[in-house]
């Protein structure tokens, strides 16, 4: 019994060093470790890609934002604010960073196959409302002239970037909207247009929230 008492005790102590020996290295150690590597030489990724403005934390550059007005009173879907560059159709997009409104809310897709009734619909609505809402005096968008990625949104629903194209086609109302000329809000897109990756994967791409930061210092500028 003694013999068999002082084995058991001795396994069990084994047992804890090993245990305290191994969550010291894995539960702190490493992490720490991880942490520092990580820090130090992917800062910027490691702290969730963060955008600033006027020293603020305004959002991610991996997360798309919404950008619309206030409700209004019995309202239950907000209105597009028409002064910034409008994103991807989408579900759980975040709030309105330029207005320092940031959070969260949840990320999904329609899950809808190609035919179905409702996500057709849901298009053509969109495409009506970005041939009504970018059509400005001496300036008119065709149904054939408005993207893909104008009317439809992404898996995740937090897509952060449009097509060239689709940034382009906005900028006459968003130059009307803000009091600028064409040709400098022209020039402000193709000064946040990013190429493929690496040259060859993904499609170029304009990042909205940088786009609408950009915007904001160009128009307090006037």
């Amino acid at each position: 019994m003694n013999n068999s008492f002082v084995n058991t005790a001795k396994l069990l102590g084994a047992g804890l060093r090993a245990l305290l020996v191994l969550t010291l290295m894995t539960g702190v150690a490493y992490p720490l470790i991880i942490t520092g590597i990580a820090q130090a030489a992917f800062h910027d990724k490691a702290n969730g890609s963060e955008i600033k403005a006027d020293g603020k934390v305004v959002g991610s550059s991996l997360i798309g934002q919404s950008y619309n007005l206030p409700l209004k009173k019995g309202q239950e879907t907000p209105e597009p604010d028409l002064k910034w560059f409008q994103g991807r159709p989408a579900n759980g997009l975040g709030s309105n960073s330029v207005n320092t409104r940031y959070k969260l809310i949840l990320s999904g897709a329609t899950n809808l196959a190609a035919d179905n009734k409702d996500l057709i619909k849901q298009v053509e609505d969109a495409k009506a409302a970005v041939v009504r809402d970018n059509s400005v005096p001496g300036y008119r968008v065709k149904p054939s002239d408005v993207p893909a990625d104008a009317v439809t949104s992404s898996g995740s629903g937090l897509d952060p970037a449009i097509s060239p194209r689709y940034a382009e086609l906005q900028v006459h109302r968003v130059a009307a909207k803000n009091g600028l000329s064409v040709a400098a809000v022209e020039k402000l897109v193709r000064d946040h247009t990013e190429g493929r990756t690496l040259g060859f994967m993904g499609e170029p791409r304009v990042n909205v929230l940088e786009l609408n930061i950009a915007l904001k210092d160009l128009a307090a500028k006037r």
